[in-house]
């Protein structure tokens, strides 16, 4: 079990991960022409004050998105991000850090939708108010794993599905893993990306065989490990699940996966992974 709040830790390695993963998959899908629709289940409040109690308290970000602030020599993947994060920092700063609905909003066009789900009290007004003028994104208060099966198929017949769960109980591997099965048999053609936190190496193991067992095919798992798992009692990596991902993300990460385990590496044991677990 693990307590994410996501004010907490903004900005930190796994944010950089996920969300190099999510702007890049997102990049690829909106050259096509026809119309995107991006569903959230767990959205946050949509943007952090990097200064705000929440995040100074544990100061991750210096360990995540501060290690990358002045690089020039980043590959593709990554610089594309890091545009983004200087975007929402108007210049060199870096007072706040762009949740994943920012940086979806940021690259969704004019005709795509975003479709925004989060429960918590504190959080959901903020990212109301962050979106209250923009036609294209719609905010649910809902518990997103009983809502968003609903979701699908979507009008556009094109979505991408993105999953950020906070893993607060022993049981939310399994919901989530039972919630992607649920909308993949309404929307077999759509991506979903599924964030996940590594503590112990049994969990990747163990979402790899539910999915495998699922019938659920073209599956491409992504990891970063900063350290090793004797040196931390808690979150020393982070994983990503995608299904239906676009054909060009594995060549991207490939790019992607070493500098990042390079530049946030904790110990010399940082490793990342690419790995195939069920074929097309």
């Amino acid at each position: 079990m693990l307590s994410y709040r996501h004010s907490y830790h903004a900005g930190n390695f796994a944010d950089v991960f996920k969300h190099v993963v999510l702007t890049s998959a997102l990049t690829y899908l909106v050259q096509k022409d026809r119309k995107l629709c991006y569903i959230d289940t767990h959205a946050g409040a949509g943007t952090y004050d990097l200064r705000s109690p929440e995040a100074l308290k544990t100061a991750e970000n210096a360990l995540g998105i501060a290690q990358l602030r002045d690089v020039v020599d980043a590959p593709q993947p990554v610089a594309t991000y890091l545009e983004l994060v200087r975007e929402f920092n108007a210049g060199n700063t870096l007072a706040g850090y762009p949740g994943s609905p920012w940086l979806a909003a940021s690259i969704l066009r004019p005709a795509d939708r975003l479709i925004l789900c989060e429960a918590h009290p504190s959080d959901l007004p903020k990212l109301q108010q962050q979106f209250a003028r923009d036609r294209r994104v719609y905010c649910h208060a809902e518990d997103s794993y009983r809502f968003a099966p609903g979701l699908v198929p979507p009008i556009e017949r094109r979505g991408l599905i993105f999953m950020d769960p906070s893993f607060e109980l022993e049981d939310e591997y399994d919901t989530a893993v039972n919630t992607i099965k649920t909308m993949h048999r309404r929307f077999a053609t759509g991506s979903y990306a599924l964030w996940y936190p590594i503590i112990n190496e049994r969990i990747s193991v163990t979402l790899e065989q539910q999915l495998e067992a699922s019938g659920i095919r073209d599956i491409l798992h992504l990891a970063l490990r900063v350290a090793d798992a004797c040196s931390y009692s808690g979150m020393y990596g982070c994983g990503m699940i995608l299904i239906n991902p676009p054909w060009t993300l594995r060549g991207e990460m490939e790019l992607a996966l070493p500098y990042l385990c390079e530049k946030l590496a904790q110990d010399k044991s940082a490793s990342f992974a690419i790995e195939q677990w069920a074929e097309e």
